[in-house]
């Protein structure tokens, strides 16, 4: 008959045998759930730092989060099976695992950063970054459990639930940290340094001070040096995470930046001609505005829609003040409303030159007001009055978070707040190089039960460049007609681009791009955000 201690061992995992430790087994077993826990809040810390970046350069957030973490859960399975020859060195395993944890994932947002602008194979290093955190985080539990094993023998039960809980727990903990500490305290690069640091110092130490009888004398001198190296390189990088940044970003643009900063919604980028003074406004890398031809774009957005009443105007997104600027040239404006996501960009029309000498202090006019909200939440739940006039100027539908804003139901909010003769004119990207996107945005309006008229002009900055004008009268929807494209007749004079010439040949369409020319095309609604397949795909080869 075997003895209850040889009955616990036999039990335990692959049979370890306990060793003498700095502390009693229960302190030990405890501060080694803490280095599990620690180092699952910093796993998940890199997934997500992984998944945000490629939302912030690509866009396609969906996208971004199903390569990442399918490739993640993949590697960890083969870094799981691929620590089964190293239980019997497991400490000093799990020491150099977590510091290559802290030095790739500590660097991984760097790395993708440089690998998008300095060449084209951001995928490629992704999927590849992805794969290698994801297969050191796999091999991290079953070494932790052998470590758990050689501190007490237990059950496998017992010490996978205990390890399991801990990781759990960790995971939830660095998956809550992430948005509301790391980013808004550090930023990313910063974030995923302070997370690498911190990953290795745990691991390394832990290693060290626990398990140090285990370990030759050597082994730990090369532990200690390697944790130094690690700790020092990536401070290094930190001292100098500004300037690499600032080197990055300006490689993926034309002029010289002048003002950047990522807000809590974007990265807005302002860059400036040193030979013709062109100003450019990007946000999350996606051109919003160059002072060399805005007017193009912004007359055309405007001016047909004043062609009828506009006393009371709703601006949703333009937090440029650009649009706002064409509005006011009608004294019978007597109140402008903008609605604009970022309160820095607002902040930037009203303070900044670079806003200040192209949209003429718009948004300093008495008459208009400013509100710093998402437009589908501030038209769902705000009390309105109802507005004379609407201009849907809002960026692209690349991501899914600007999607809804070219949905079905996003026009049917809009509806519901013009009055019964008002007029909406939508910016919705371009004919020529998106067709699908632009008729398909054209189609969801019409279904919102409003007639539309489509139209476009060539602005050389974006190209050509479309929108929809559209009325709620009578008999309106998507087989009529709606309100005709022309200046109106209080037009303020010296408009640069607007003509009743320019404006009358601005509805009609190539052959090869009009609406028969792209087929059967489907409405976006927010269960089916169907402008983002529209819009994926387009502008490729140009």
């Amino acid at each position: 008959m075997s003895s209850p201690t040889e009955s616990a061992d036999a039990d335990s995992i692959g049979g370890s045998k306990p060793i003498t430790l700095p502390l009693k087994p229960g302190p030990a077993r405890f501060f080694v759930l803490l280095a599990v826990f620690i180092c699952a809040s910093c796993g998940m810390v890199y997934e997500l730092a992984l998944v945000a970046l490629g939302s912030y350069l690509l866009g396609d957030t969906i996208v971004q989060a199903s390569i990442v973490l399918s490739v993640m859960v993949f590697a960890m399975g083969i870094g799981s099976l691929a620590t089964k020859r190293l239980t019997e060195f497991a400490a000093v395993a799990f020491a150099l695992i977590e510091a290559a944890l802290g030095i790739i994932g500590g660097l991984s947002v760097i790395l993708l950063y440089l690998a998008f602008a300095f060449a084209d194979i951001y995928t490629v290093a992704m999927v590849a970054l992805a794969f290698v955190i994801g297969a050191l985080i796999g091999a991290e539990i079953p070494l932790l459990m052998e470590l758990v094993q050689r501190i007490r023998a237990q059950k496998a039960s017992s010490a996978v639930a205990d390890l399991f809980a801990a990781d759990y727990v960790g995971g939830l903990v660095g998956g809550l940290a992430f948005p509301f500490i790391l980013l808004p305290i550090f930023g990313l690069p910063r974030g995923a340094l302070a997370v690498g640091i911190t990953n290795a110092v745990v691991g390394i130490l832990i290693v060290l001070w626990l398990f140090r009888t285990e370990i030759r004398t050597r082994t730990q001198v090369i532990l200690a040096g390697l944790l130094v190296l690690i700790v020092g390189g990536l401070t290094v990088v930190w001292v100098f995470t500004d300037d690499i940044e600032m080197t990055t970003r300006q490689r993926l643009y034309r002029d010289p930046i002048v003002y950047s900063q990522r807000t809590d919604y974007q990265e807005i980028v302002l860059t400036e001609s040193q030979k013709t003074g062109d100003t450019r406004l990007y946000l999350n890398g996606d051109l919003q505005f160059a002072s060399a031809d805005e007017y193009r774009y912004h007359e055309s957005l405007v001016h047909p829609l004043m062609d009828g009443p506009k006393r009371n105007v709703l601006v949703l997104g333009g937090g440029d003040g650009l649009a706002v600027r064409e509005i006011l040239k009608y004294p019978d404006v007597e109140s402008v409303t903008l609605v604009d996501l970022d309160p820095r960009v607002l902040e930037l029309a009203k303070t900044s030159d670079h806003f200040t000498d192209f949209n003429e202090d718009s948004l300093d006019d008495p008459r208009v007001k400013t509100i710093a909200a998402d437009a589908f939440t501030w038209l769902r739940e705000a009390e309105h009055t109802a507005y004379d006039a609407v201009i849907a100027d809002l960026p692209d539908p690349d991501d899914v978070a600007t999607s809804k804003l070219y949905s079905i139901e996003f026009y049917g909010l809009i509806k519901q707040v013009m009055s019964p003769e008002a007029r909406l004119v939508v910016q919705a990207g371009s004919p020529y190089f998106a067709p699908e996107a632009y008729w398909g945005i054209g189609e969801a309006v019409a279904e919102a039960g409003l007639a539309t008229t489509p139209y476009h002009v060539d602005v050389p900055s974006f190209g050509d460049w479309g929108y929809f004008l559209a009325d709620a009268s009578e008999g309106s929807g998507a087989e009529e007609q709606g309100p005709n494209v022309t200046i109106p007749r209080d037009a303020p004079e010296g408009l640069k681009f607007a003509t009743a010439e320019v404006l009358a040949s601005s509805t009609t369409f190539a052959p090869d791009r009009d609406r028969a020319s792209v087929g059967d095309v489907e409405a976006s609604t927010l269960l089916h955000p169907r402008v983002l397949d529209q819009e994926r795909g387009a502008w490729v080869g140009y």
